[in-house]
């Protein structure tokens, strides 16, 4: 795996011999990572795997036709193949106005933002090993654990650069570590599944093994002897482990490719209220030690924090250059992309704000409901926002979580969702897309 003035180095070659070759615009993405994992269960070591790969993408434009085409064979021979081949493949291309390299004047200039992103270590196949043990020794010891599906722990290390032929060349690096156990409660048919899992950037932020593993001991025991309830319409709470889920589906929504092919539910929404007033939902690239940060978007231009939802109005679309252009607007530096094909649109750290009452306050008056603590399936309609899962999790019986729930169906639509949503004020950041614990009246359950 080259160092990030390495992969800078070889980025802006590339370019510059497509622009050589006949190309009237080009850019190109190195990514490359190494990762140690270590698997173990019931004690004993059962895997340990080291992987490490790279890969250079190229994308050419000859007028409004373009193409790309990738390599891990970072050689001058093959940078020269390649580049005649992609050249080659643009010409023959459709042609499409939209695309384009992002806007020179809006591309990133200056220093890179601090964004703690990289710890600096090595990867120790020894020390991972002793983190798994300890996280399944923990999940094991709780009472009612029957048998260990494993538990493992990782560390990686990844490089990124871009370069343009406008003149842009960056890159920038990133450490993860994570730590994970899944074990069983109960026998026979009775049994139930559950985890714990960790990722972050820095190894000092992990979670402690011990302090995981009983997490995921003590929820696969919570789950046993599931009931199903009654089927109707009531209040649907969702931990902040599964809620981040809702998040994931209004991203879907406001990207420019959705709004350009008018595939969204939220077609037309642009500047209206579509969450119930004070939900505010933020997307923040810059956030130190955040999972998916970054100093710039696949496209070159500079990230910034975004309110998507602003006390429930939605302000922005997210695009890239070619959804911009179709759509007249401009790019919003939220470009995502790989070493093949053109750039779509993504979040990157993203929340949901919390609100002003706790997790109990906010269960408190319900009488009758579902505590949702796992999803299934993915029931998700994109054009419609019609919303229906499988879902797991607890009764709440009189402002109270009680017996555990199984083989239940929730549904409803996203846009009466969203205008429904309660949060809690729990907000934790532990993934890339972070809620507190969120609150949806009038929901469809299936149980029973």
């Amino acid at each position: 795996m080259l160092s990030t003035a390495q992969a800078e180095t070889h980025v802006a070659d590339l370019v510059q011999r497509a622009r050589k070759a006949g190309a009237d615009a080009a850019d190109a993405l190195y990514a490359g990572g190494a990762s140690t994992n270590v698997q173990v269960r019931l004690g004993a070591l059962e895997d340990v795997e080291r992987s490490e790969g790279e890969e250079i993408g190229l994308r050419v434009f000859v007028g409004q036709r373009s193409a790309s085409a990738s390599t891990s064979d970072l050689s001058g021979e093959s940078f020269d193949a390649l580049v005649e081949r992609v050249v080659a493949m643009a010409r023959e291309a459709p042609e499409d106005p939209y695309a384009g390299l992002a806007p020179e004047d809006r591309l990133m200039t200056g220093d890179l933002p601090a964004l703690d992103i990289d710890d600096g270590g090595d990867a120790d196949p020894a020390a991972l090993k002793l983190r798994a043990l300890a996280a399944e020794d923990a999940a094991r010891a709780v009472a009612g654990v029957t048998n260990s599906e494993g538990a493992g722990a990782g560390a990686s290390r990844s490089t990124f650069a871009l370069a343009t032929s406008t003149g842009f060349t960056r890159g920038y690096a990133g450490t993860g570590h994570s730590l994970s156990a899944s074990v069983l409660a109960g026998t026979g048919s009775g049994m139930q599944r559950d985890y714990g899992y960790h990722s972050v950037r820095h190894l000092s932020d992990l979670d402690a093994p011990e302090a995981l593993g009983r997490v995921a001991g003590e929820r696969a025991v919570a789950k046993l002897d599931p009931v199903r309830p009654a089927s109707g319409p009531m209040p649907v709470v969702f931990d902040p482990r599964v809620g981040n889920g809702l998040l994931s589906h209004l991203i879907g929504a406001i990207t420019g490719g959705a709004i350009a092919r008018k595939t969204s539910f939220l077609l037309d929404r642009l500047g209206e209220e579509v969450f119930a007033p004070g939900i505010t939902v933020v997307d923040d690239p810059l956030r130190l030690r955040g999972l998916r940060s970054r100093p710039f978007d696949g496209e070159g231009l500079p990230t910034a924090e975004t309110v998507m939802i602003d006390k429930g109005v939605l302000t922005s679309w997210i695009m890239a250059v070619a959804a911009a252009n179709q759509l007249g607007l401009q790019p919003t530096g939220h470009a995502s992309r790989g070493t093949g094909g053109a750039p779509g649109a993504s979040a990157t750290n993203l929340h949901m704000e919390p609100g002003s009452v706790t997790p109990a306050e906010l269960i408190a008056d319900i009488r009758e409901g579902i505590y949702v603590t796992e999803l299934i399936g993915m029931g998700v309609n994109g054009v419609t926002g019609d919303y229906s899962r499988g879902a797991a999790g607890f009764l709440i019986e009189n402002g109270e979580i009680t017996r555990p729930v199984a083989e239940v169906t929730v549904a409803g639509n996203l846009k009466d969702m969203y205008r429904a949503l309660i949060p809690a004020n729990d907000l934790e950041f532990r993934y890339a897309i972070n809620v507190p614990t969120l609150r949806v009246d009038g929901m469809t359950v299936a149980g029973g």
